[in-house]
């Protein structure tokens, strides 16, 4: 079986190991060793959400995430992302026994795949779109330098991964894969990654919202329905109440609202909350269906366990409509 080469080493991420270890460090120190009363990672903090950019722009919020995960009882990883090279309906699943990092290979648990591949729920992800893509790659790297803290320098103890592709798909289906990786989440010693970034503003991401005229506007709205400026099924919060006293927002502080609505729907523990939250906002969410997935399998698992979000960044503040910027929010759930 085939190795997935660490394709985007590099360019998005260092390719000299030192380089890359000693920048992971960095991200990682900065957090503090403390969060929500728990000493760092979080006892039983065995599911993560993380942004999955190049690390220059991402690394410094999914250190958040990372520092947060407990991966002490850990024999299995499950790592979850969105795809980015090609439309996908449903779930996906690689091909590939172990994938590359600048540190070495981690292994692919077969078993769990193979399971997995014979309920004849999921298909295969071809070969070349799974190199190309980068949600999954991003957080490899990660995950072995919190490996490598946990369980010291041997690999061989490292426990194995399984790499999913989460698709496009309805609430329905959504809940149908979530109840069917439930019994998986119910292991506690299967830990789960779930590869999203958050808004994607920018014309060349064909969503632009603002401010105006009383209401949310998207400045890329579809032509066909009539209106240039899409008002989106969003209610605007009192600016004043966010220190806006002019009641003229920027555009990064509407992205902030945006964003912290699907925070706060993510954070309510409802799938059906945060599935409303996106369609209303139409917020560029690229992991909302990996995350979707997951909060149907924690509220399959007797609704126990939800998530706390705790760090945000944007990679720009947006107060122009030619620029662009993507946001970063990193979580963590106690199962």
């Amino acid at each position: 079986m085939a190795t997935r080469d660490a394709s985007h080493a590099g360019s998005w991420y260092d390719d000299d190991e030192k380089e890359l270890s000693s920048q992971l460090d960095g991200f990682l120190s900065r957090v503090p060793d403390q969060l929500d009363d728990h000493g760092l990672p979080v006892p039983g903090a065995r599911v993560i959400i993380a942004p999955h950019a190049g690390y220059s722009y991402s690394g410094p919020c999914a250190a958040w995430a990372y520092k947060a995960l407990d991966l002490r009882a850990a024999k299995r990883v499950f790592i979850l992302g969105p795809s980015h090279t090609y439309y996908l309906r449903g779930c996906a699943l690689t091909t590939f026994s172990k994938y590359a990092t600048p540190f070495g290979d981690l292994v692919v648990d077969r078993n769990t795949v193979n399971e997995l591949r014979e309920t004849g729920k999921f298909t295969d992800i071809p070969a070349r779109r799974d190199v190309d893509e980068h949600s999954l790659e991003m957080h490899v790297p990660f995950l072995w330098k919190r490996l490598q803290q946990t369980f010291g320098d041997d690999s061989t103890k490292y426990p194995p991964i399984v790499p999913i592709l989460v698709g496009d798909g309805s609430a329905e289906e959504e809940n149908a894969f979530g109840k069917l990786l439930s019994s998986y989440l119910k292991d506690p010693t299967t830990a789960w990654i779930v590869s999203s970034d958050f808004c994607h503003w920018g014309s060349r991401f064909s969503y632009r919202p603002h401010f105006s005229d009383g209401a949310i506007r998207d400045m890329d709205a579809p032509r066909s329905k009539g209106v240039r400026h899409e008002v989106l099924n969003v209610t605007p919060p009192d600016w004043s109440k966010l220190g806006i006293s002019s009641g003229e927002p920027e555009i990064h502080d509407v992205i902030k609202v945006l964003d912290q609505l699907a925070m706060d729907a993510v954070e309510s523990g409802e799938h059906s909350e945060f599935y409303k939250v996106v369609q209303d906002s139409h917020n560029t969410v690229c992991g909302r269906h990996p995350i979707g997935v997951i909060m149907a399998a924690l509220e399959a698992v007797d609704g126990k366990g939800k998530f706390k979000f705790v760090q945000y960044q944007r990679s720009n503040l947006v107060k122009k409509s030619f620029d662009f910027s993507v946001s970063y929010a990193s979580a963590y759930a106690v199962v």
